[in-house]
């Protein structure tokens, strides 16, 4: 839903690289060139950018039942 701010696996903090992946992404960009560019080194790390699904926007049409 939000992107995570640490890996689940190493704790490290990788909420800020999502806005500059995600936007290279979009534009055309090799994912791996992209977290290659931003030295992402571990797969656990690159694994929690590529599989996230930003489904926050969805989730906000819904108010919570009482």
């Amino acid at each position: 839903m939000i992107i995570p701010v640490r890996c689940f696996t190493c704790g490290k903090v990788i909420a800020h690289y999502w806005d500059e992946f995600s936007r290279r992404v979009q534009s055309g960009e090799d994912p791996e060139k992209v977290l290659n560019d931003l030295g992402l080194d571990r797969y656990c790390c690159r694994r929690t950018l590529i599989a996230h699904v930003p489904l926050i926007k969805q989730v906000l049409k819904f108010k919570p039942m009482r």
